[in-house]
Formats: C-alpha cells, sequence, structure tokens
C-alpha cells in the first residue's frame, strides 16, 4: 500500500485501508473501487491522505494502533457517554463513568502492550473531519504510547490512559456553535472555550473509580512550562506529568488531523513544529521522547531522496524512526525503474529525505536548505 493525497486519486485505484464516519462506522471498506464521485466526497468530508493498493507496493503492512473491534466499541462509548452529558449541570451524578471506560481502557492496553514495535502511527488518516470522540481517542493512544516508552507501570498507564481519554470530556458543557465554528474564534469564544479545562476537572474529580490524576490531565494539559498555558498559568514544576504527556499528544494530532478548513501536517512537519516549543511550551526531554517514539515518515508515504530518486518508506527501525527504509521506484529524471531497490537510510548517511507526501521539507520552504 502507499499514502496519497485525495487530490492525487484518480478513479478505478483501490483503497487499501477502510474510511470511517465520526462514530467509527465504516463509510468506505478497503479494495472498494474509486470513482469521481468517491473521490469528491473524500473530500467534502475532510479526508486528506487515504492509503490504496498498489503492485510496486502491495507487500507492506500497515498496521493499526489497536483492533478494529476495540477502536469501535472505544468510539461508541465516548460517543455515547459524551452525548449523554452534553448540557447536563454538575449536579447530576457521573459517577458510572469510571466503570463506563474502565473495560475500554483495558482492552486498549491490552492491544497496545500486545505489540512490541508500538509506535505513533497517523492513527484517523481514514477518518472525517475529526470530531471530539476520535480526538479523545487518539490522544489517549498516543499518550500510552509515551507513558509505555517511559516505563510506566500498569497502574500509572491507567492513570494516564483514563485521563487523556477524557481530557476534552468538558468540551460536552460548551456551545457546539462555538466548538464546530470552521473559522477562527473571536477572543470571547475563546476565552469560552478555555473553561472547558476546568470544567472537566469538576466532572472527573467527583468519580470515585477515576484517578485525582486522571482528573488532574483534563485541568492541565493545556498549561505550558513557561506559564503562558491556561487555566492557572503554571510553569514547570507545577504541572504534572500526566498533563505534559497529554499536552504534547493534544497538540500533535491537532496539526496532524482533518479538518474541513484546512489541510493537516505530515508528521515530520508537526514534530519540527512542537520542537520551536522546546524549552518554552514543552520540556526538552519530553519532545526527544515524543520524537523517538514517532513514525515521522509514515509507512506508504512517497519521499523524494537528496539523489533526486523518489519512492516509498517500507520499513521503519523503531530505534530510529527519522532513518527508514526507502524502495525506489524512479530515477533522477523521473523515470519508473525496472527494477525497484531498496535503501536503509540508516546505513547510507549521505542521502536525505527531501520531500515527503508532496511537500518539500520546512527548511527549503522558507529557502534555508
Amino acid at each position: 500500500m502507499r499514502l496519497l493525497a485525495v487530490d492525487s486519486l484518480r478513479p478505478g485505484m483501490k483503497l487499501g485501508k477502510k474510511i470511517y464516519n465520526e462514530d467509527g462506522l465504516v463509510l468506505l471498506s478497503e479494495e472498494v473501487e474509486l470513482n469521481d464521485r468517491m473521490i469528491k466526497r473524500l473530500g467534502e468530508v475532510g479526508i486528506a491522505y487515504v492509503y490504496i493498493h498498489d503492485p510496486q507496493t502491495d507487500d507492506i503492512d500497515i498496521p493499526d494502533m489497536i483492533q478494529e473491534k476495540t477502536r469501535q466499541k472505544a468510539l461508541q462509548e465516548i460517543r455515547k457517554q459524551f452525548r449523554e452529558l452534553s448540557g447536563f449541570t454538575l449536579q447530576k451524578s457521573v459517577s458510572h463513568l469510571g466503570k463506563a471506560f474502565g473495560g475500554i481502557m483495558e482492552s486498549i492496553l491490552e492491544d497496545i502492550g500486545s505489540r512490541q514495535d508500538t509506535m505513533i502511527m497517523l492513527n484517523d488518516l481514514g477518518s472525517t473531519d475529526q470530531n471530539l470522540y476520535q480526538h479523545s481517542l487518539t490522544v489517549c493512544l498516543y499518550s500510552l504510547v509515551l507513558g509505555k516508552a517511559n516505563g510506566y507501570n500498569r497502574q500509572q498507564l491507567l492513570e494516564l490512559g483514563i485521563g487523556s481519554l477524557l481530557h476534552d470530556i468538558g468540551k460536552t458543557q460548551l456551545s457546539p456553535d462555538i466548538l464546530l465554528k470552521p473559522g477562527k474564534l473571536t477572543r470571547e469564544e475563546y476565552l469560552e472555550v478555555q473553561k472547558h479545562a476546568q470544567i472537566g476537572y469538576q466532572i472527573l474529580k467527583k468519580v470515585p473509580d477515576i484517578s485525582l490524576l486522571s482528573a488532574i490531565c483534563a485541568l492541565q494539559h493545556h498549561e505550558r512550562i513557561d506559564g503562558t498555558g491556561y487555566p492557572n498559568r503554571l510553569h514547570n514544576g507545577e504541572i504534572h506529568e500526566y498533563a505534559k504527556w497529554v499536552g504534547l499528544a493534544d497538540s500533535y494530532d491537532a496539526m496532524t488531523a482533518n479538518r474541513s478548513y484546512r489541510a493537516p501536517m505530515l508528521p515530520h512537519q508537526a514534530v519540527e513544529a512542537l520542537y520551536t516549543g522546546a524549552g518554552t511550551l514543552y520540556e526538552q526531554y519530553m519532545l526527544e521522547k515524543f520524537r523517538d517514539c514517532v513514525a515521522i515518515y509514515p509507512l506508504g508515504l512517497p519521499v523524494v531522496l537528496s539523489t533526486g530518486e523518489e519512492g516509498i518508506v517500507v520499513r521503519i527501525d523503531p530505534r530510529i524512526p527519522h532513518r527508514p527504509v526507502i524502495r525506489v521506484l524512479k530515477d533522477q529524471d523521473g523515470q519508473e525503474l525496472a527494477a525497484p531497490y531498496e535503501i536503509d537510510l540508516s546505513a547510507v548517511l549521505s542521502v536525505i529525505i527531501t520531500e515527503a507526501g508532496g511537500m518539500k521539507k520546512a527548511e527549503e520552504q522558507a529557502g534555508l536548505g
């Protein structure tokens, strides 16, 4: 399989992975042959990239971070509970939330724990314009990968997992007109959105089966180490480590997610953007851990090398994800090779990736490369 931008799709191409709607239900199955109407619809619902079948790359397996049944069950439970919470008053009982999400978290941890090579992949490429439910699950998956890499034990992963899954639960109490506004928020609207952190904490701290540390994830995930975050403008040592991981995952997902009003960043672009906040917004060691956990160049991604050759990412070594193995399909003149071959960038250090997914690296776009 290879990854293609929707505007590069052509009729007759076959989907390599399923397309889901906001509730986690399948809109288009793999192997579906695309036509003009389907391609147009993919763009309309906010899909930016899809995996397609391709004879030159059909041996590339694109693993999911969790099983499909776990994913669907989690999204259905998030949707059910968040919809029931919408418009409720804080005086109502929320004691059932711990039980509702406890089983989901066990399944997620089991799926992630069963894979030794778990990395942060582009989890929602096949989802329509991202919503609160998908975002909550994606941030949870990313946070758990980071927690696992940081050596957290099972209890810590449960606390982090619940906290990250429910980090935005306070948004259930905000006006949909603000949350779903496609354009830029006014100052008043932005201040209203900021209330979700405090509201989420107020909801979760009342739940007997949810740790207070999980509730703190909701309260502090928008705090930044230089004191410029919200709601309490906390500084580095005042912010819990869990909330710092969730804040990183939340920011990364916001950058790489599908949006109806702008194209998503690819992973290497998002990581570069996060690094501009090193030492001010995010801790340096956390960014380094994050970078080491991210599939910066996802499997199936088209790339251009410094040699001028074009190819596809076919393998990633989790120890050095920024130096993947590339299957070269075209020579420096853009001619298809009769016999494609592979280059392991971890062994050939003189060759670098200059374009990914049709986008030049940030320094070249700025005229610095």
